[in-house]
């Protein structure tokens, strides 16, 4: 899904808004993150070593808002009958895959971030870890560490492997 929607962004919006302008809006993305930005970088064509900071950056941008603000807007958004349901589901569903978080924490949750799979990543890392009320001071270097492992990951399949390939 990650690949599909990377290559519909590439497509569609390359020519329109600049190729670096593109991979940090898709690195912001929840599901697409960093791994969708490094994609879509290699598919527009765009040198490794400058998109591997702007994916970095973009895909950061939203963790300390989820850090520090999710609860909160949980807790609220609980509140109303609208959004009840809605805001149970996604914390049931971050909090059935926090297993290795929770026995591990600083590395369960750095693994986690760091291995691109699908329902993993920075976004649902952040959401996680404030769900499990883990310090920030842990959890900002653990999702840290996950990117760069990521990006190491992303960049040899689609710079190196695939890369050959596109």
């Amino acid at each position: 899904m990650t690949n599909s929607l990377a290559q519909w962004f590439a497509s569609n919006l390359g020519g329109v808004i600049s190729a670096e302008l593109i991979i940090f809006l898709v690195s912001m993305i929840p599901i697409l993150e960093l791994r969708g930005g490094l994609i879509v970088a290699s598919l527009l064509h765009v040198n490794m070593w400058r998109a591997i900071p702007i994916c970095i950056i973009g895909n950061l941008i939203p963790v300390p808002f989820i850090l520090l603000l999710i609860t909160k807007i949980f807790a609220l958004l609980k509140k109303t009958k609208k959004f009840r349901g809605l805001v149970e589901k996604l914390e049931n569903r971050a909090l059935g895959r926090s297993d290795q978080i929770q026995r591990y924490e600083f590395w369960g949750l750095v693994l986690f971030v760091g291995i691109p799979l699908p329902g993993t990543g920075a976004w649902t890392g952040s959401l996680i870890a404030a769900l499990l009320g883990v310090k920030n001071k842990k959890a900002v270097p653990a999702i840290l560490l996950g990117l760069l492992m990521a990006t190491f990951i992303i960049c040899v399949i689609f710079y190196g492997i695939l890369g050959q390939v596109w």
